[in-house]
């Protein structure tokens, strides 16, 4: 997402199966496998329970990957893109992939999360002044973006696919659905999901909006009738509504996720050893599957 936003070869995302009128089954994304994997005894081998309100320092120095003894790191998150971030309604709890990644990391490096709720619209600049430690909120690693801001290593490939209401017979793709002038097509602003979305569709009838879920919401509302989005996201968002919602037509790109960070940030190095060491124990697999596999039952409805 978020675009204007190793794994050992052995090791493979989970297959995840997501039952979608007019859509095939739908394989999880993948890590990428570009960094070395650290000769180490890795702790944790399996996910621990996340703290998300203030777990303070986590892990220890002497099972460290690096230890940045304790040192607090601020993360900004957005808190309304599902399933990497969230605002439970009836909790009123943050929860999502970035707390539970972060909390990994973090025990790997010794160090204390803080987590930091950020407009879209600015996160990436604040991070880039130094406001905050680290973005996360599922970015894409992109050219102009490299101008302001450094990026981890990708722990996540992506495709961006066009959403539509279950059902829907029109279309069957963006490309379809560009041809027809009545048809409109909804994304959030400042992301590479935009700027797909104007290379298929005319700008004027790509409707921009502020968060993914007022997209998604107008989607369901017929106020559009596609949403340009990261397949993982879309996945988020179908959780328990498969019935209304649905993938239509193949990938439009394939892009990786990463973590960004102010230009020189001493924090790079440690934060790629502690996700090489996540995918060589099969805990960022765990984490994938709880967020973006077929169990994963929060929806738009209930987030803040």
């Amino acid at each position: 997402m978020r675009n204007n936003k190793v794994v050992m070869l052995a090791l493979v995302i989970v297959m995840l199966v997501v039952a979608a009128c007019q859509s095939a089954p739908t394989t999880a994304p993948t890590a990428p496998s570009n960094t070395a994997v650290p000769t180490i005894a890795i702790e944790p081998t399996k996910a621990t329970p996340v703290d998300t309100t203030n777990p303070g320092c986590l892990g220890s120095a002497a099972q460290a990957v690096v230890d940045l003894n304790c040192r607090e790191i601020t993360i900004a998150v957005e808190n309304a893109y599902l399933p990497f971030n969230y605002i439970e309604i009836t909790t009123g709890q943050p929860g999502g992939w970035d707390y539970d990644t972060w909390t990994q990391i973090c025990t790997l490096l010794h160090c204390a999360p803080v987590f930091k709720e950020t407009g879209w619209d600015g996160l990436i600049q604040s991070v880039a002044d130094g406001l905050y430690d680290v973005g996360a909120d599922g970015l894409t690693i992109m050219e102009d973006r490299q101008k302001v801001v450094d990026f981890s290593d990708g722990y996540l490939q992506i495709n961006q696919r066009l959403l539509v209401r279950a059902g829907e017979t029109r279309f069957d793709s963006l490309e379809a659905l560009a041809k027809d002038p009545k048809f409109t097509v909804g994304t959030q602003s400042g992301t590479s999901n935009y700027e797909t979305a104007i290379k298929y569709v005319p700008a004027d009838r790509v409707k921009a909006f502020e968060q993914m879920p007022f997209a998604i919401q107008a989607l369901l509302s017929k106020d559009v009738d596609g949403v340009v989005i990261d397949e993982v996201a879309g996945l988020g968002y179908q959780g328990q509504d498969q019935d209304k919602l649905a993938f239509a037509g193949p990938s439009m790109s394939s892009d990786q996720l990463a973590f960004i960070f102010p230009k020189g940030s001493d924090l790079i190095e440690p934060v790629n050893k502690a996700i090489a060491a996540l995918q060589a124990s099969g805990v960022l697999n765990e984490i994938n599957l709880k967020f973006f596999g077929p169990d994963f039952k929060v929806t738009g409805e209930d987030i803040k």
